[in-house]
Protein backbone atom coordinates (compact mmCIF):
# COMPACT_ATOMS: atom_id res chain seq x y z
CA UNK A 1 0.00 0.00 0.00
CA UNK A 2 1.55 3.41 -1.34
CA UNK A 3 1.18 6.86 -0.49
CA UNK A 4 -0.25 7.77 -3.79
CA UNK A 5 -2.75 5.32 -4.10
CA UNK A 6 -4.31 6.49 -0.76
CA UNK A 7 -3.91 10.15 -2.19
CA UNK A 8 -6.22 8.55 -5.44
CA UNK A 9 -8.20 6.63 -3.34
CA UNK A 10 -9.38 10.06 -1.39
CA UNK A 11 -9.63 12.14 -4.43
CA UNK A 12 -12.06 9.52 -6.24
CA UNK A 13 -14.06 9.60 -2.78
CA UNK A 14 -14.47 12.94 -2.94
CA UNK A 15 -15.03 13.88 -6.69
CA UNK A 16 -16.50 10.46 -7.32
CA UNK A 17 -15.50 10.48 -11.09
CA UNK A 18 -12.66 9.22 -12.12
CA UNK A 19 -11.57 10.94 -15.30
CA UNK A 20 -12.06 14.42 -13.32
CA UNK A 21 -10.69 12.32 -10.19
CA UNK A 22 -7.58 11.69 -12.17
CA UNK A 23 -7.51 15.30 -13.47
CA UNK A 24 -7.02 16.44 -9.91
CA UNK A 25 -4.46 14.18 -9.12
CA UNK A 26 -2.44 14.63 -12.65
CA UNK A 27 -2.78 11.22 -13.76
CA UNK A 28 -4.15 9.30 -16.59
CA UNK A 29 -7.46 7.77 -15.61
CA UNK A 30 -5.73 4.73 -16.66
CA UNK A 31 -3.42 4.79 -13.94
CA UNK A 32 -5.88 5.88 -11.34
CA UNK A 33 -8.29 3.11 -11.80
CA UNK A 34 -5.35 0.80 -11.87
CA UNK A 35 -4.33 1.96 -8.49
CA UNK A 36 -7.98 1.74 -6.99
CA UNK A 37 -8.21 -1.67 -8.49
CA UNK A 38 -5.17 -2.99 -6.58
CA UNK A 39 -5.90 -0.97 -3.17
CA UNK A 40 -9.11 -2.80 -3.33
CA UNK A 41 -7.40 -6.11 -4.13
CA UNK A 42 -5.23 -6.03 -1.34
CA UNK A 43 -8.20 -4.50 0.78
CA UNK A 44 -9.96 -8.01 -0.26
CA UNK A 45 -13.01 -5.65 -0.57
CA UNK A 46 -15.15 -3.38 -2.74
CA UNK A 47 -14.47 0.34 -2.19
CA UNK A 48 -16.64 1.84 -4.65
CA UNK A 49 -19.74 1.01 -6.47
CA UNK A 50 -19.18 1.40 -10.49
CA UNK A 51 -21.58 3.45 -12.32
CA UNK A 52 -21.72 4.68 -15.96
CA UNK A 53 -20.89 8.22 -15.41
CA UNK A 54 -19.96 8.24 -11.54
CA UNK A 55 -18.99 5.67 -8.88
CA UNK A 56 -20.16 5.72 -5.08
CA UNK A 57 -18.21 4.52 -2.23
CA UNK A 58 -18.84 1.23 -0.51
CA UNK A 59 -19.71 0.79 3.60
CA UNK A 60 -16.44 -0.56 3.44
CA UNK A 61 -15.19 2.32 1.47
CA UNK A 62 -16.87 4.69 3.86
CA UNK A 63 -14.82 3.64 6.81
CA UNK A 64 -11.50 3.20 4.67
CA UNK A 65 -12.13 6.87 4.05
CA UNK A 66 -12.43 7.74 7.30
CA UNK A 67 -9.24 6.38 8.20
CA UNK A 68 -7.26 7.88 5.29
CA UNK A 69 -8.25 11.05 5.85
CA UNK A 70 -6.72 10.91 9.43
CA UNK A 71 -3.56 9.48 8.09
CA UNK A 72 -2.96 12.14 5.34
CA UNK A 73 -3.60 14.83 7.72
CA UNK A 74 -0.95 13.20 10.35
CA UNK A 75 1.70 12.72 7.02
CA UNK A 76 0.87 16.77 6.14
CA UNK A 77 1.34 17.89 9.92
CA UNK A 78 4.65 15.14 10.07
CA UNK A 79 5.95 16.99 6.88
CA UNK A 80 5.54 20.38 7.81
CA UNK A 81 6.75 20.29 11.57
CA UNK A 82 9.61 18.86 9.86
CA UNK A 83 10.37 21.32 7.35
CA UNK A 84 10.15 24.32 9.96
CA UNK A 85 12.37 22.46 12.40
CA UNK A 86 14.99 22.01 9.39
CA UNK A 87 14.54 26.23 9.25
CA UNK A 88 14.49 27.07 12.42
CA UNK A 89 11.15 28.32 12.52
CA UNK A 90 8.98 27.33 14.90
CA UNK A 91 5.58 28.85 13.11
CA UNK A 92 2.91 31.01 13.48
CA UNK A 93 -0.58 30.92 15.24
CA UNK A 94 -3.11 32.62 14.03
CA UNK A 95 -5.12 34.11 17.03
CA UNK A 96 -8.26 35.77 17.82
CA UNK A 97 -9.24 37.29 21.19
CA UNK A 98 -11.91 40.19 22.67
CA UNK A 99 -11.51 43.77 22.59
CA UNK A 100 -11.58 43.47 26.87
CA UNK A 101 -8.72 40.64 26.67
CA UNK A 102 -6.03 43.10 25.24
CA UNK A 103 -5.36 45.34 28.02
CA UNK A 104 -3.96 42.75 30.68
CA UNK A 105 -4.96 39.26 29.94
CA UNK A 106 -3.30 38.80 26.63
CA UNK A 107 -0.02 40.97 27.07
CA UNK A 108 1.07 38.32 30.06
CA UNK A 109 0.12 35.43 27.90
CA UNK A 110 2.15 36.20 25.50
CA UNK A 111 5.30 37.47 27.14
CA UNK A 112 5.49 34.14 29.11
CA UNK A 113 4.70 32.17 25.87
CA UNK A 114 7.47 34.16 23.76
CA UNK A 115 10.13 33.68 26.41
CA UNK A 116 9.16 29.79 26.26
CA UNK A 117 9.05 29.66 22.49
CA UNK A 118 10.73 32.25 20.70
CA UNK A 119 11.30 31.27 17.85
CA UNK A 120 6.87 30.90 17.76
CA UNK A 121 5.05 33.91 15.85
CA UNK A 122 1.72 34.95 16.96
CA UNK A 123 -0.26 36.99 14.37
CA UNK A 124 -3.34 38.54 16.51
CA UNK A 125 -7.32 39.54 15.29
CA UNK A 126 -9.30 41.52 17.61
CA UNK A 127 -12.65 41.72 17.53
CA UNK A 128 -16.35 41.39 18.50
CA UNK A 129 -17.44 37.97 19.93
CA UNK A 130 -20.16 37.34 16.47
CA UNK A 131 -17.09 38.21 14.16
CA UNK A 132 -14.96 35.84 16.05
CA UNK A 133 -17.40 33.14 16.45
CA UNK A 134 -17.98 33.51 12.15
CA UNK A 135 -13.61 33.12 12.32
CA UNK A 136 -13.79 30.05 13.53
CA UNK A 137 -16.44 28.43 11.57
CA UNK A 138 -15.07 29.27 8.80
CA UNK A 139 -11.52 27.65 9.83
CA UNK A 140 -10.08 31.74 9.17
CA UNK A 141 -8.38 31.40 12.60
CA UNK A 142 -6.38 28.83 14.69
CA UNK A 143 -7.41 29.83 18.28
CA UNK A 144 -9.96 31.98 19.94
CA UNK A 145 -9.65 33.01 23.18
CA UNK A 146 -13.05 34.17 24.01
CA UNK A 147 -16.08 33.47 26.41
CA UNK A 148 -19.05 30.95 25.69
CA UNK A 149 -19.57 30.16 22.08
CA UNK A 150 -23.13 29.48 20.48
CA UNK A 151 -23.14 25.58 19.59
CA UNK A 152 -21.67 24.83 16.75
CA UNK A 153 -21.27 21.29 14.84
CA UNK A 154 -17.39 21.97 14.04
CA UNK A 155 -16.35 24.34 17.00
CA UNK A 156 -14.77 23.11 20.05
CA UNK A 157 -14.54 25.34 23.62
CA UNK A 158 -12.81 24.63 26.36
CA UNK A 159 -13.22 26.44 29.58
CA UNK A 160 -9.96 27.98 30.86
CA UNK A 161 -11.33 30.19 33.92
CA UNK A 162 -13.90 32.63 35.88
CA UNK A 163 -13.99 36.38 35.21
CA UNK A 164 -15.74 37.94 37.70
CA UNK A 165 -17.89 41.51 37.02
CA UNK A 166 -17.96 44.16 39.01
CA UNK A 167 -20.07 47.52 39.14
CA UNK A 168 -17.50 50.50 38.39
CA UNK A 169 -18.68 53.70 39.52
CA UNK A 170 -16.59 57.10 40.49
CA UNK A 171 -14.84 57.03 43.55
CA UNK A 172 -17.20 59.58 44.96
CA UNK A 173 -20.48 57.82 44.00
CA UNK A 174 -22.89 57.34 46.37
CA UNK A 175 -22.68 53.66 46.24
CA UNK A 176 -19.04 53.37 46.38
CA UNK A 177 -18.73 52.77 50.29
CA UNK A 178 -20.75 49.98 50.03
CA UNK A 179 -18.97 46.08 50.62
CA UNK A 180 -21.35 44.62 47.37
CA UNK A 181 -24.53 45.95 45.21
CA UNK A 182 -27.25 44.04 43.27
CA UNK A 183 -28.26 45.46 39.83
CA UNK A 184 -31.49 46.58 41.12
CA UNK A 185 -29.32 49.22 43.30
CA UNK A 186 -28.00 50.59 40.28
CA UNK A 187 -31.90 50.56 38.18
CA UNK A 188 -31.82 54.36 38.21
CA UNK A 189 -28.39 54.95 37.54
CA UNK A 190 -26.91 55.89 33.41
CA UNK A 191 -25.88 52.96 32.10
CA UNK A 192 -22.39 52.75 29.83
CA UNK A 193 -22.12 49.66 28.51
CA UNK A 194 -20.83 47.59 24.90
CA UNK A 195 -22.59 47.47 21.62
CA UNK A 196 -24.97 44.44 21.16
CA UNK A 197 -22.54 42.55 19.25
CA UNK A 198 -20.52 41.68 22.35
CA UNK A 199 -20.86 38.69 24.03
CA UNK A 200 -20.15 41.00 27.57
CA UNK A 201 -23.23 43.42 26.58
CA UNK A 202 -25.35 40.11 26.43
CA UNK A 203 -24.23 38.51 30.13
CA UNK A 204 -24.77 42.14 31.27
CA UNK A 205 -28.52 42.44 29.44
CA UNK A 206 -28.90 39.00 30.65
CA UNK A 207 -28.27 39.56 34.18
CA UNK A 208 -30.08 42.80 34.10
CA UNK A 209 -33.20 40.74 33.22
CA UNK A 210 -32.76 38.80 35.82
CA UNK A 211 -32.72 40.90 38.37
CA UNK A 212 -35.55 42.80 36.67
CA UNK A 213 -33.76 45.78 36.67
CA UNK A 214 -33.83 48.22 33.76
CA UNK A 215 -31.25 51.14 33.55
CA UNK A 216 -31.09 53.46 30.71
CA UNK A 217 -28.34 53.33 28.67
CA UNK A 218 -26.51 56.29 27.69
CA UNK A 219 -23.46 55.56 25.56
CA UNK A 220 -22.56 52.08 24.32
CA UNK A 221 -18.64 51.27 23.08
CA UNK A 222 -16.34 48.46 22.03
CA UNK A 223 -14.04 48.05 24.76
CA UNK A 224 -13.73 48.05 28.23
CA UNK A 225 -11.16 50.89 28.78
CA UNK A 226 -13.37 52.94 27.36
CA UNK A 227 -16.33 52.32 29.79
CA UNK A 228 -13.84 52.80 32.68
CA UNK A 229 -12.75 55.78 31.28
CA UNK A 230 -16.04 57.57 30.71
CA UNK A 231 -17.19 55.69 34.23
CA UNK A 232 -14.33 58.22 35.84
CA UNK A 233 -16.07 61.18 34.12
CA UNK A 234 -19.28 60.49 36.12
CA UNK A 235 -21.26 59.88 32.96
CA UNK A 236 -22.84 56.80 34.30
CA UNK A 237 -21.57 53.19 36.15
CA UNK A 238 -20.50 50.02 34.28
CA UNK A 239 -20.81 46.28 34.59
CA UNK A 240 -16.93 45.18 33.67
CA UNK A 241 -14.32 42.91 34.61
CA UNK A 242 -11.53 44.59 37.20
CA UNK A 243 -9.16 46.02 34.77
CA UNK A 244 -5.93 45.84 36.23
CA UNK A 245 -3.76 49.57 35.31
CA UNK A 246 -6.62 51.81 35.74
CA UNK A 247 -6.35 52.97 39.19
CA UNK A 248 -5.22 56.23 38.81
CA UNK A 249 -8.74 57.03 36.84
CA UNK A 250 -10.13 56.59 40.46
CA UNK A 251 -12.64 54.66 39.87
CA UNK A 252 -14.41 51.40 42.53
CA UNK A 253 -15.50 48.09 41.59
CA UNK A 254 -18.25 47.52 43.60
CA UNK A 255 -18.95 43.20 43.72
CA UNK A 256 -22.46 42.32 42.76
CA UNK A 257 -24.55 39.99 45.32
CA UNK A 258 -27.37 39.78 42.89
CA UNK A 259 -27.48 37.93 40.40
CA UNK A 260 -24.01 36.22 40.18
CA UNK A 261 -22.18 38.05 37.50
CA UNK A 262 -19.10 35.92 36.40
CA UNK A 263 -18.48 34.99 32.53
CA UNK A 264 -16.71 31.80 31.85
CA UNK A 265 -13.81 32.64 29.44
CA UNK A 266 -12.26 29.69 27.27
CA UNK A 267 -10.04 28.85 23.84
CA UNK A 268 -12.01 27.98 21.08
CA UNK A 269 -10.97 26.10 17.56
CA UNK A 270 -12.36 24.51 14.54
CA UNK A 271 -12.23 20.62 14.38
CA UNK A 272 -12.39 20.26 11.26
CA UNK A 273 -9.20 22.16 10.53
CA UNK A 274 -6.25 20.16 11.89
CA UNK A 275 -4.31 22.66 13.91
CA UNK A 276 -0.28 22.99 13.43
CA UNK A 277 2.26 22.38 15.53
CA UNK A 278 2.72 25.78 16.34
CA UNK A 279 -1.26 25.95 16.90
CA UNK A 280 -1.21 23.35 19.31
CA UNK A 281 1.83 23.97 21.33
CA UNK A 282 -0.17 27.27 21.93
CA UNK A 283 -3.31 26.01 23.09
CA UNK A 284 -1.87 23.02 25.46
CA UNK A 285 0.41 26.24 27.10
CA UNK A 286 -2.65 28.33 27.48
CA UNK A 287 -4.53 25.15 28.84
CA UNK A 288 -1.93 24.29 31.36
CA UNK A 289 -1.18 27.91 32.38
CA UNK A 290 -5.04 28.08 33.63
CA UNK A 291 -4.58 24.83 34.72
CA UNK A 292 -1.63 25.62 37.14
CA UNK A 293 -3.15 29.00 37.94
CA UNK A 294 -5.13 29.13 42.11
CA UNK A 295 -8.95 29.71 41.38
CA UNK A 296 -9.30 28.80 37.78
Amino acid sequence: MEISQLKYFQAMARIKHFTKAADACAVSQSALSRSIAKLEAELGVPLFVRHARHAELTQAGEHFLYHIDRVLRELAAAKKELTQAEKKDGGTVNLSFFHSFGGYLLPMLLAEFHAKYPDIRIKLNQHNSKFLMRQVERGKTDLCLCSTMTTAENIAWMYLWSEELFVAVPKDHPLAARESVTLRDVESEPLITLKPNYSLRTLVDQSFELARSHPQIVFEGDDVNTLASLVAAKLGVSIIPNIPGVEHLGIVYLPISFPVCKRAVGIAWNTTKQLSPAALTFQQFVIRHFAEEPGS
